[in-house]
């Protein structure tokens, strides 16, 4: 490998963690649970494509991910015990929620043309209650717009 893709890499990896920051920033200031798991696909889809997917289908895909998973959870917790714990993993509740959420978001996306793969690791995040109803709503997307800004910040233009 030669030294200038070394090079590349680690500013590309630089990048992926800077985006991170506003919404890292928030999380330890607040303690708001405002990253997550599917802001590092994000991160390194906004860092590594050349030209990255537009703020608008990161955020409707991230939208949509939430809306579904809510409507999951919903769906699902009236018909099965949902867990004391999110990370008690009950089979019943994890099949149908997970299917359900990935279903309705994978269909969502395609139907909308707001294709963004990491946002069904968001659908699962909310559908099996990692983030309560409330924080879903009111926490996942301003961190993902805040990935946007960042974004933004460093390139000095969005992605349209």
């Amino acid at each position: 490998m030669r030294r200038t893709d070394t090079v590349a890499d680690v500013a590309v990896g630089v990048r992926a963690g800077l985006l991170l920051s506003l919404a890292a920033a928030v999380a330890w200031l607040s303690g708001a649970p405002a990253v997550f798991p599917s802001l590092g696909p994000t991160a390194f889809v906004l860092s590594t494509a050349r030209s990255g997917p537009s703020g608008r289908v990161v955020v409707g895909g991230h939208a949509i991910g939430v809306a579904a998973g809510l409507a999951s959870y919903v769906a699902i917790s009236a018909v099965v015990p949902v867990p004391d714990s999110p990370l008690v993993f009950d089979p019943p509740w994890l099949a149908l929620s997970a299917v359900l959420a990935v279903t309705l978001t994978t269909t969502g996306m395609r139907h909308t043309d707001l294709v963004h793969p990491p946002a069904c690791a968001t659908t699962l995040i909310v559908s099996l209650g990692l983030l309560s109803p409330v924080q879903s709503v009111v926490v996942v997307l301003p961190a993902v717009v805040s990935l946007l800004v960042v974004d933004r910040a460093l390139t000095g233009r969005l992605r349209r």
